[in-house]
C-alpha cells in the first residue's frame, strides 16, 4: 500500500541507459546463450554419432531461416562475449574505468562483435 503523501522511487523506464549497463546485460545474456548453444552443439555431436540419417535431419533444420538465426546469433554471442571478456581484463588491470574510456571501449566491443560475426560468415559462405 502506497502512502499518496509518500514520493515514488523512479522506474527503470525514466532513466537513460548508458551503453555500459546495456553491454552488463547483455554479456550475462551472451554467457546464457553460448550455454544453450553447448547443448545444441552435444546434440549435433550425437547425431553426427547416429549415423547419416540422424545427421542429415540435424542439418537440414539447422540450415533453415529459424536455424541459421540462431547460428548467426551464437556467433555473435561468442564474439561479443570473447571481446567483454578482454575489456573485463584490461579493467582488471584498472585500467579503462573513466567513463569516456568505459563508453569508448563498450563501442569498440560491439563494432567488434558485428564485424567478426558479418566476416565470419561472410567467409564460412
Amino acid at each position: 500500500m502506497s502512502d499518496p503523501g509518500r514520493p515514488l522511487s523512479p522506474h527503470l523506464s525514466i532513466y537513460r541507459w548508458p551503453i555500459t549497463m546495456v553491454l552488463s546485460i547483455l554479456h550475462r545474456m551472451t554467457g546464457v546463450a553460448m550455454s544453450i548453444g553447448l547443448v545444441v552443439l552435444a546434440a549435433w555431436l550425437m547425431q553426427a554419432a547416429a549415423g547419416p540419417e540422424a545427421y542429415l535431419r540435424f542439418t537440414t533444420a539447422m540450415s533453415g531461416v529459424i536455424g541459421k538465426l540462431f547460428l548467426v546469433g551464437w556467433s555473435f554471442a561468442f564474439f561479443f562475449h570473447a571481446a567483454n571478456g578482454i575489456r573485463h581484463l584490461a579493467w582488471d588491470t584498472g585500467h579503462g574505468f573513466e567513463k569516456r574510456d568505459a563508453d569508448r571501449s563498450s563501442w569498440i566491443v560491439v563494432g567488434f562483435a558485428a564485424i567478426a560475426t558479418s566476416i565470419f560468415w561472410w567467409l564460412a559462405t
